[in-house]
Protein backbone atom coordinates (compact mmCIF):
# COMPACT_ATOMS: atom_id res chain seq x y z
CA UNK A 1 0.00 0.00 0.00
CA UNK A 2 1.61 3.52 -0.85
CA UNK A 3 1.77 5.02 2.28
CA UNK A 4 0.11 8.09 1.58
CA UNK A 5 -2.86 5.82 1.76
CA UNK A 6 -1.83 5.88 5.40
CA UNK A 7 -0.97 9.24 5.83
CA UNK A 8 -4.79 10.02 4.18
CA UNK A 9 -6.52 8.02 7.08
CA UNK A 10 -4.30 8.97 9.48
CA UNK A 11 -5.11 12.79 8.80
CA UNK A 12 -8.89 11.56 8.60
CA UNK A 13 -9.41 9.89 11.37
CA UNK A 14 -7.10 11.83 14.30
CA UNK A 15 -6.87 15.84 12.51
CA UNK A 16 -10.37 15.85 10.63
CA UNK A 17 -12.88 14.03 12.65
CA UNK A 18 -10.80 13.64 15.66
CA UNK A 19 -12.23 9.79 16.55
CA UNK A 20 -11.78 8.61 20.03
CA UNK A 21 -12.10 5.76 21.93
CA UNK A 22 -16.08 4.36 22.13
CA UNK A 23 -16.96 6.62 18.96
CA UNK A 24 -19.62 5.09 16.54
CA UNK A 25 -18.41 5.79 13.17
CA UNK A 26 -20.74 5.38 9.96
CA UNK A 27 -17.99 4.75 6.74
CA UNK A 28 -19.71 4.74 3.69
CA UNK A 29 -17.21 3.27 0.67
CA UNK A 30 -17.27 4.18 -2.72
CA UNK A 31 -16.50 1.63 -5.16
CA UNK A 32 -12.87 2.70 -5.96
CA UNK A 33 -12.06 3.75 -2.44
CA UNK A 34 -11.02 0.46 -1.22
CA UNK A 35 -7.64 1.07 0.35
CA UNK A 36 -8.49 4.27 1.81
CA UNK A 37 -11.18 2.17 3.54
CA UNK A 38 -8.89 -0.66 4.90
CA UNK A 39 -6.23 2.10 6.26
CA UNK A 40 -9.03 4.25 7.89
CA UNK A 41 -10.48 1.08 9.12
CA UNK A 42 -7.41 -0.42 10.88
CA UNK A 43 -6.84 3.07 12.69
CA UNK A 44 -10.38 3.16 13.88
CA UNK A 45 -9.89 -0.08 15.34
CA UNK A 46 -6.67 0.72 16.70
CA UNK A 47 -8.72 4.20 18.03
CA UNK A 48 -11.19 1.73 19.82
CA UNK A 49 -14.28 3.02 17.70
CA UNK A 50 -17.13 0.98 16.49
CA UNK A 51 -17.66 0.81 12.83
CA UNK A 52 -20.28 0.20 10.76
CA UNK A 53 -19.19 0.72 7.28
CA UNK A 54 -21.67 0.82 3.95
CA UNK A 55 -21.16 0.65 0.54
CA UNK A 56 -21.91 3.92 -1.91
CA UNK A 57 -22.12 3.45 -5.38
CA UNK A 58 -23.19 5.55 -8.25
CA UNK A 59 -24.45 2.66 -9.84
CA UNK A 60 -26.60 1.46 -6.90
CA UNK A 61 -27.96 4.27 -6.40
CA UNK A 62 -29.05 4.89 -10.20
CA UNK A 63 -30.23 1.72 -10.31
CA UNK A 64 -32.48 1.80 -7.22
CA UNK A 65 -33.98 5.53 -8.51
CA UNK A 66 -34.14 4.31 -12.10
CA UNK A 67 -36.49 1.56 -10.68
CA UNK A 68 -38.61 3.34 -8.28
CA UNK A 69 -41.22 5.74 -9.29
CA UNK A 70 -41.88 9.25 -8.66
CA UNK A 71 -43.16 8.54 -4.01
CA UNK A 72 -40.85 7.62 -2.03
CA UNK A 73 -41.46 6.73 1.84
CA UNK A 74 -39.84 9.81 3.79
CA UNK A 75 -37.18 9.23 5.86
CA UNK A 76 -37.62 5.15 5.87
CA UNK A 77 -36.78 4.37 9.67
CA UNK A 78 -34.00 2.18 9.57
CA UNK A 79 -31.53 4.78 7.85
CA UNK A 80 -32.53 7.63 10.22
CA UNK A 81 -31.34 5.58 12.80
CA UNK A 82 -28.34 4.22 11.60
CA UNK A 83 -27.23 8.28 11.45
CA UNK A 84 -29.18 9.12 15.10
CA UNK A 85 -26.92 6.74 17.02
CA UNK A 86 -23.57 7.58 15.35
CA UNK A 87 -20.98 10.45 16.74
CA UNK A 88 -19.36 10.46 13.55
CA UNK A 89 -20.02 9.57 9.23
CA UNK A 90 -16.87 9.20 7.46
CA UNK A 91 -17.24 9.37 3.40
CA UNK A 92 -15.10 8.21 1.49
CA UNK A 93 -15.69 9.07 -2.42
CA UNK A 94 -13.96 7.27 -4.96
CA UNK A 95 -16.13 5.71 -7.48
CA UNK A 96 -16.10 4.17 -11.20
CA UNK A 97 -18.02 6.37 -13.15
CA UNK A 98 -18.43 10.20 -12.62
CA UNK A 99 -21.94 10.24 -14.37
CA UNK A 100 -23.25 7.37 -13.53
CA UNK A 101 -26.65 9.17 -12.56
CA UNK A 102 -26.60 11.06 -15.59
CA UNK A 103 -29.88 9.90 -16.91
CA UNK A 104 -31.90 9.42 -13.73
CA UNK A 105 -35.22 11.48 -14.15
CA UNK A 106 -34.64 15.23 -12.84
CA UNK A 107 -38.39 14.46 -10.97
CA UNK A 108 -37.49 11.24 -9.57
CA UNK A 109 -34.39 13.13 -8.04
CA UNK A 110 -35.65 15.83 -6.50
CA UNK A 111 -38.73 14.44 -4.99
CA UNK A 112 -36.10 11.31 -3.45
CA UNK A 113 -34.11 14.37 -2.17
CA UNK A 114 -36.91 16.02 -0.45
CA UNK A 115 -38.30 12.91 0.97
CA UNK A 116 -34.69 12.27 2.69
CA UNK A 117 -34.32 15.29 3.73
CA UNK A 118 -34.37 14.37 7.55
CA UNK A 119 -32.27 12.04 7.01
CA UNK A 120 -29.13 14.54 5.45
CA UNK A 121 -30.10 16.79 8.88
CA UNK A 122 -29.44 13.60 10.82
CA UNK A 123 -26.30 13.23 9.33
CA UNK A 124 -25.04 16.49 9.37
CA UNK A 125 -25.82 17.03 12.99
CA UNK A 126 -22.94 13.87 13.53
CA UNK A 127 -18.99 15.08 13.11
CA UNK A 128 -18.78 14.05 9.18
CA UNK A 129 -16.24 14.07 7.04
CA UNK A 130 -16.43 13.69 3.17
CA UNK A 131 -12.94 12.45 1.26
CA UNK A 132 -11.97 11.34 -1.68
CA UNK A 133 -9.35 8.66 -2.68
CA UNK A 134 -8.11 9.21 -6.17
CA UNK A 135 -9.21 6.73 -9.00
CA UNK A 136 -8.67 6.49 -12.40
CA UNK A 137 -12.14 7.65 -12.93
CA UNK A 138 -11.51 10.81 -11.40
CA UNK A 139 -8.02 11.34 -13.15
CA UNK A 140 -9.65 11.11 -16.89
CA UNK A 141 -12.49 13.67 -15.18
CA UNK A 142 -9.23 15.88 -14.09
CA UNK A 143 -7.91 15.37 -17.43
CA UNK A 144 -4.54 13.75 -15.65
CA UNK A 145 -2.61 10.62 -15.87
CA UNK A 146 -3.47 8.28 -13.27
CA UNK A 147 0.12 8.87 -11.00
CA UNK A 148 0.10 12.40 -11.79
CA UNK A 149 -3.65 12.59 -10.30
CA UNK A 150 -2.60 10.82 -7.23
CA UNK A 151 0.37 13.33 -6.71
CA UNK A 152 -2.53 16.54 -6.71
CA UNK A 153 -4.54 14.49 -4.27
CA UNK A 154 -2.03 13.81 -1.85
CA UNK A 155 -0.10 17.68 -2.15
CA UNK A 156 -4.12 18.92 -1.08
CA UNK A 157 -4.41 16.05 1.76
CA UNK A 158 -1.30 16.22 2.96
CA UNK A 159 -0.69 19.76 4.19
CA UNK A 160 -0.11 21.98 7.34
CA UNK A 161 -3.25 22.69 8.26
CA UNK A 162 -2.31 24.47 11.08
CA UNK A 163 -0.79 26.82 9.72
CA UNK A 164 -3.20 26.98 6.92
CA UNK A 165 -5.97 27.37 9.56
CA UNK A 166 -3.80 30.43 10.93
CA UNK A 167 -3.78 31.89 7.55
CA UNK A 168 -7.45 31.73 7.30
CA UNK A 169 -8.43 33.31 10.40
CA UNK A 170 -7.81 36.72 8.84
CA UNK A 171 -10.38 36.72 6.72
CA UNK A 172 -12.49 34.54 9.28
CA UNK A 173 -12.05 37.50 11.39
CA UNK A 174 -12.78 40.05 8.43
CA UNK A 175 -16.51 38.49 7.65
CA UNK A 176 -17.57 38.12 11.22
CA UNK A 177 -16.70 41.76 11.88
CA UNK A 178 -18.25 42.67 8.47
CA UNK A 179 -22.13 43.38 6.92
CA UNK A 180 -21.75 43.32 2.91
CA UNK A 181 -19.66 41.55 0.75
CA UNK A 182 -19.11 42.73 -2.67
CA UNK A 183 -17.68 41.00 -5.35
CA UNK A 184 -16.57 42.65 -8.78
CA UNK A 185 -15.11 40.63 -11.55
CA UNK A 186 -15.28 41.47 -15.50
CA UNK A 187 -18.41 39.62 -15.33
CA UNK A 188 -19.74 40.15 -11.82
CA UNK A 189 -21.25 42.44 -9.94
CA UNK A 190 -22.78 40.95 -6.73
CA UNK A 191 -23.68 42.59 -2.83
CA UNK A 192 -24.57 40.13 0.03
CA UNK A 193 -25.17 40.71 3.38
CA UNK A 194 -23.38 39.14 5.70
CA UNK A 195 -24.04 40.74 8.81
CA UNK A 196 -25.18 38.64 12.29
CA UNK A 197 -23.53 35.98 10.29
CA UNK A 198 -20.20 33.65 11.54
CA UNK A 199 -17.56 32.51 9.00
CA UNK A 200 -16.11 29.16 9.42
CA UNK A 201 -12.39 28.61 9.13
CA UNK A 202 -12.52 25.50 7.12
CA UNK A 203 -9.55 23.83 8.37
CA UNK A 204 -10.75 20.42 7.39
CA UNK A 205 -11.64 19.46 10.79
CA UNK A 206 -14.44 19.15 12.25
CA UNK A 207 -13.17 21.32 15.59
CA UNK A 208 -13.28 24.42 13.10
CA UNK A 209 -16.77 23.28 12.19
CA UNK A 210 -15.25 21.87 8.65
CA UNK A 211 -15.92 18.74 7.65
CA UNK A 212 -14.19 18.47 4.24
CA UNK A 213 -10.87 16.90 3.65
CA UNK A 214 -8.94 18.54 1.96
CA UNK A 215 -10.63 21.69 2.54
CA UNK A 216 -9.08 24.70 2.69
CA UNK A 217 -11.71 27.88 2.45
CA UNK A 218 -13.69 30.46 4.61
CA UNK A 219 -17.09 30.32 4.49
CA UNK A 220 -20.29 31.84 5.29
CA UNK A 221 -23.52 32.50 4.68
CA UNK A 222 -24.83 35.28 2.55
CA UNK A 223 -28.40 36.89 2.46
CA UNK A 224 -30.40 39.79 0.41
CA UNK A 225 -28.10 39.06 -2.59
CA UNK A 226 -28.46 41.77 -5.74
CA UNK A 227 -26.67 41.63 -8.69
CA UNK A 228 -25.41 38.98 -11.68
CA UNK A 229 -22.48 36.78 -11.70
CA UNK A 230 -20.79 34.37 -14.12
CA UNK A 231 -19.46 31.06 -13.23
CA UNK A 232 -16.81 30.07 -15.32
CA UNK A 233 -15.43 27.09 -14.01
CA UNK A 234 -16.62 24.49 -15.52
CA UNK A 235 -18.33 21.33 -13.51
CA UNK A 236 -20.48 18.05 -13.52
CA UNK A 237 -23.37 18.87 -11.71
CA UNK A 238 -25.94 15.51 -11.58
CA UNK A 239 -23.64 13.96 -14.04
CA UNK A 240 -23.40 16.66 -16.53
CA UNK A 241 -21.01 19.14 -17.77
CA UNK A 242 -22.43 22.45 -16.96
CA UNK A 243 -20.19 25.81 -17.60
CA UNK A 244 -21.03 29.38 -17.74
CA UNK A 245 -23.46 29.57 -15.29
CA UNK A 246 -25.15 33.25 -15.17
CA UNK A 247 -27.18 34.16 -11.80
CA UNK A 248 -29.15 37.46 -11.60
CA UNK A 249 -30.30 37.95 -8.46
CA UNK A 250 -33.26 40.79 -6.97
CA UNK A 251 -34.17 40.43 -3.45
CA UNK A 252 -32.17 37.71 -2.75
CA UNK A 253 -34.04 35.56 -5.20
CA UNK A 254 -32.77 34.14 -8.90
CA UNK A 255 -34.66 36.01 -10.49
CA UNK A 256 -33.00 34.87 -13.93
CA UNK A 257 -30.70 32.55 -15.06
CA UNK A 258 -28.45 30.93 -18.42
CA UNK A 259 -25.68 28.29 -18.57
CA UNK A 260 -23.46 27.56 -22.09
CA UNK A 261 -24.00 23.81 -21.64
CA UNK A 262 -26.46 21.60 -20.02
CA UNK A 263 -28.76 25.20 -19.02
CA UNK A 264 -31.74 22.48 -17.71
CA UNK A 265 -29.43 21.03 -15.04
CA UNK A 266 -29.59 24.95 -13.35
CA UNK A 267 -33.58 25.00 -14.34
CA UNK A 268 -33.63 21.67 -12.36
CA UNK A 269 -31.89 22.50 -9.38
CA UNK A 270 -33.69 26.18 -9.09
CA UNK A 271 -36.61 23.76 -9.43
CA UNK A 272 -35.92 21.84 -6.60
CA UNK A 273 -37.80 24.08 -3.77
CA UNK A 274 -37.90 27.85 -2.95
CA UNK A 275 -34.86 27.28 -0.86
CA UNK A 276 -32.92 26.72 -3.79
CA UNK A 277 -33.45 29.81 -5.66
CA UNK A 278 -31.22 31.67 -3.32
CA UNK A 279 -28.16 31.44 -1.34
CA UNK A 280 -27.00 29.41 1.36
CA UNK A 281 -23.14 29.71 0.91
CA UNK A 282 -20.30 32.34 0.18
CA UNK A 283 -17.06 30.72 -0.13
CA UNK A 284 -13.14 31.71 -0.76
CA UNK A 285 -11.08 29.48 -1.61
CA UNK A 286 -7.27 29.51 -0.18
CA UNK A 287 -6.04 26.59 -0.29
CA UNK A 288 -3.07 26.92 -2.53
CA UNK A 289 -1.72 23.38 -2.49
CA UNK A 290 -4.30 23.08 -5.29
CA UNK A 291 -2.97 24.71 -8.43
CA UNK A 292 -5.46 23.29 -11.22
CA UNK A 293 -9.47 22.50 -11.97
CA UNK A 294 -10.18 19.11 -11.71
CA UNK A 295 -13.87 18.56 -12.10
CA UNK A 296 -14.05 17.68 -9.24
CA UNK A 297 -16.35 20.33 -6.24
CA UNK A 298 -14.39 18.75 -2.72
CA UNK A 299 -11.48 20.46 -4.60
CA UNK A 300 -12.33 23.29 -7.00
CA UNK A 301 -13.82 24.64 -4.72
CA UNK A 302 -10.60 24.81 -2.52
CA UNK A 303 -8.62 26.42 -4.79
CA UNK A 304 -7.08 29.81 -4.27
CA UNK A 305 -7.92 32.87 -6.60
CA UNK A 306 -11.48 31.17 -6.70
CA UNK A 307 -14.89 32.31 -4.75
CA UNK A 308 -17.92 29.94 -4.90
CA UNK A 309 -21.53 30.44 -4.41
CA UNK A 310 -24.15 27.68 -3.17
CA UNK A 311 -27.66 27.80 -3.86
CA UNK A 312 -29.82 25.99 -1.54
CA UNK A 313 -29.19 25.00 2.08
CA UNK A 314 -27.28 27.25 4.86
CA UNK A 315 -25.33 25.47 7.02
CA UNK A 316 -25.85 25.91 10.59
CA UNK A 317 -22.39 26.68 11.96
CA UNK A 318 -22.68 30.24 10.01
CA UNK A 319 -25.78 31.27 11.60
CA UNK A 320 -26.62 32.51 15.29
CA UNK A 321 -28.13 29.82 18.01
CA UNK A 322 -31.58 29.52 17.43
CA UNK A 323 -31.79 30.96 13.64
CA UNK A 324 -33.04 29.20 10.71
CA UNK A 325 -31.07 30.25 7.39
CA UNK A 326 -31.65 29.17 3.92
CA UNK A 327 -33.64 25.95 3.84
CA UNK A 328 -33.37 23.93 0.70
CA UNK A 329 -33.07 20.11 -0.05
CA UNK A 330 -30.23 20.73 -2.54
CA UNK A 331 -27.12 22.67 -1.81
CA UNK A 332 -25.01 23.00 -5.11
CA UNK A 333 -21.86 25.06 -5.72
CA UNK A 334 -20.89 27.06 -8.32
CA UNK A 335 -16.89 28.87 -8.67
CA UNK A 336 -15.81 31.68 -10.38
CA UNK A 337 -12.34 32.88 -10.96
CA UNK A 338 -10.98 36.40 -9.21
CA UNK A 339 -7.45 36.82 -10.62
CA UNK A 340 -7.11 39.60 -12.90
CA UNK A 341 -9.38 42.87 -12.81
CA UNK A 342 -11.46 41.53 -9.60
CA UNK A 343 -11.75 42.82 -6.05
CA UNK A 344 -13.39 41.42 -3.08
CA UNK A 345 -15.05 43.91 -0.71
CA UNK A 346 -16.35 43.99 2.90
CA UNK A 347 -17.98 47.19 3.85
CA UNK A 348 -15.96 49.26 1.20
CA UNK A 349 -12.53 47.63 2.01
CA UNK A 350 -10.92 45.56 -0.63
CA UNK A 351 -10.06 42.67 0.78
CA UNK A 352 -8.70 40.49 -2.34
CA UNK A 353 -7.71 42.30 -5.17
CA UNK A 354 -6.34 40.23 -8.45
CA UNK A 355 -6.66 37.50 -6.43
CA UNK A 356 -4.12 38.65 -3.51
CA UNK A 357 -5.07 39.35 -0.24
CA UNK A 358 -4.12 41.97 1.42
CA UNK A 359 -1.63 40.51 4.01
CA UNK A 360 -0.23 38.91 1.23
CA UNK A 361 2.91 39.87 -1.06
CA UNK A 362 1.69 41.83 -4.30
CA UNK A 363 -1.36 42.92 -2.86
CA UNK A 364 -2.22 46.36 -4.77
CA UNK A 365 -4.07 49.06 -2.74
Amino acid sequence: MDERIREHAEVLVDWSARIESGDDVVMAVSGGAHELAVATAELLGERGANLVATYSSGEVQRAYLRGHDDEFDADPAHELALFENADAYLALGGGHNTSATADVPGERRRAHARATEEIREVRLATDWVKTVHPTRSLAQQAGMAYEEYQDFVYDAVLRDWESLADEMEQLKRIFDDGSEVRLVTEDADLTMSIEDRTAVNSAASVAYDSHNLPSGEVFTAPYATEGEVLFDVPMTIRGKRVNDVRLTFEDGEVVDFAAGQNESVIADVLETDDGARRLGELGVGMNRGIDRFTDNILFDEKMGDTVHLALGRAYDANLPEGESGNDSAVHVDLITTVGEDSRLEVDGEVVQRNGRFRWEDGFEE
